[in-house]
């Protein structure tokens, strides 16, 4: 849906498309980039992953299959534990996680109590637990393991998993005062655990059997 924008930036909208150049009637149906609102945000209907915080959004790249397999394997583990307590919902991404009034986030997978879920017609107002399985490149090393790990913390969201593709490796940070603590760093051959879901299990060897 178009949204409107305070800004009018001169472009050359209505000209004659150029190659190589932005669709310029479509992109300035959207707010500029520092002007975005929370409505705007929470209005678009895209299928890809967009973050938001204090005005701008991201893009985040596309998820690789190996990415989304691994991602599927985690709910489903997630989810029957969560499901068979009757603990609360697990959801994965897209799906917009509120951390402040600002900011809003899209972990690739996220178990959520009752109190945080105000009608399922709209988003979680925060979260219990946050999984993120990282993406190739630097970019996305340093948000999963600095950015995300400052801003879940801050959020006071209990329990934070890291699912590292590349060095096959998960590790489990539990919030410990306004911080996260390593709860366990997990490699091949061992069994991950959870401090705030006890008894979950997840063999880190099958997490990564797709990995090359």
């Amino acid at each position: 849906m178009p949204m409107s924008t305070d800004n009018v930036f001169p472009s050359p909208a209505h000209s004659i498309p150029k190659r190589g150049e932005p669709a310029w009637d479509l992109a300035l149906m959207y707010p500029l980039q520092g002007s975005w609102s929370v409505e705007d945000y929470l209005r678009l209907d895209t299928s890809m992953l967009v973050e938001y915080t204090d005005g701008f959004i991201r893009v985040l790249p596309m998820p690789s299959i190996l990415h989304q397999w691994i991602v599927r394997f985690l709910f489903e583990i997630f989810n029957g534990y969560v499901s068979e307590r009757q603990l609360g919902e697990v959801f994965f991404a897209p799906l917009p996680v509120a951390l402040t009034s600002t900011t809003y986030r899209e972990p690739d997978i996220v178990f959520v109590r009752p109190r945080h879920i105000q009608s399922m017609n709209n988003h979680p107002t925060g979260a219990d637990l946050v999984v993120e399985v990282v993406s190739a490149g630097e970019e996305s090393r340093k948000r999963d393991y600095e950015q995300k790990r400052r801003e879940y913390a801050a959020a006071g969201i209990a329990e934070y998993w890291i699912v590292d593709p590349q060095e096959k490796k998960i590790t489990m940070l539990a919030l410990d005062g306004c911080d996260y603590r390593a709860h366990g760093v997990f490699h091949s051959g061992d069994i991950a655990t959870s401090h705030l879901l006890p008894g979950l299990k997840i063999d880190v060897d099958a997490t990564f059997v797709k990995c090359e």
